[in-house]
């Protein structure tokens, strides 16, 4: 690659972070103001197979000393490969997408993360490696009745997973890979042109809840930028051109010994001292 066409794509990316586009279209009206029917709010179950999730969470642990949890967030590599319950998986799916209210007709939901202009364009599918009272394979939550859709089976998880990641080997010992994408006309209906960077500031509130509500668990999560979208899509059944996968999360158990470790991935800080 020349230096002409990398400053190129440094300039395009820089140009996305900015609060607008180089181009105003002062005459644009989104499809909301046109009177186009609204994108429905969640994507519809494709599963019959469906596995209500619990909503009453005093059956686990749950640490509520917010600072502490501040303190402690981190990522983890490292997992001990033992099992999660289903309740501690409906904890966090609730924790970063579960729907508090609806508002309207049907209009827009309130969750337990902040989306702009309550869209909530994304949607959770899980790999599940080793989660008790459920079997390995496909998923896809459902917010509005907090219930996991079974997709399909797959024949090695772990080899799986390790694709999915790009083959980041360290992933293929997680109980949960989290798979996001975005719904890009549920935002853009509302906000045209100018959705997709708010949406994707979405995701980061999305990640850090999952962050914060594994460490309430005691359990180890990981965000990952690097992913095979090609494999991700074939897998998924999802039509790139609307559904995008946007992020992925590992989820495992960890333990304190396994420290060392963890810091084992940080080895190349001490090389360069």
């Amino acid at each position: 690659m020349s230096q002409k066409e990398y400053e190129r794509l440094v300039k395009k990316g820089r140009d996305f972070m900015r609060h607008l586009p180089n181009i105003v279209l002062d005459d644009w009206q989104s499809d909301q103001e046109l009177k186009k029917p609204q994108p429905p709010l969640c994507k519809a179950s494709v599963s019959k197979e469906i596995y209500p999730l619990k909503r009453n969470f005093q059956d686990i642990e749950i640490k509520d000393d917010l600072t502490s949890i501040l303190i402690k967030r981190k990522s983890h590599r490292v997992y001990s490969e033992e099992k999660i319950s289903s309740n501690q998986l409906s904890y966090l799916l609730w924790a970063i997408q579960g729907v508090k209210d609806i508002r309207g007709d049907n209009y827009a939901t309130l969750r337990t993360v902040p989306s702009a202009g309550a869209r909530h364009p994304f949607e959770t599918y899980l790999i599940i490696n080793d989660v008790t009272g459920l079997k390995p394979g496909l998923y896809h939550y459902l917010p509005l009745e907090h219930s996991l859709a079974f997709l399909d089976e797959i024949r090695d998880i772990p080899e799986t997973i390790n694709e999915a990641v790009c083959g980041q080997t360290w992933a293929k010992k997680s109980n949960v890979l989290f798979i996001f994408t975005c719904i890009a006309y549920r935002a853009e209906w509302r906000y045209g042109y100018l959705a997709h960077k708010p949406a994707l500031i979405d995701l980061g509130h999305v990640g850090e809840n999952l962050y914060l509500a594994a460490t309430a668990l005691d359990l180890g999560t990981c965000g990952i930028a690097t992913y095979d979208d090609y494999f991700i899509n074939d897998l998924l059944k999802i039509d790139p051109k609307e559904e995008i996968v946007v992020y992925l999360h590992t989820l495992g158990t960890v333990k304190k010994e396994d420290q060392d470790k963890e810091q084992a991935f940080y080895a190349f800080l001490k090389e360069q001292q």
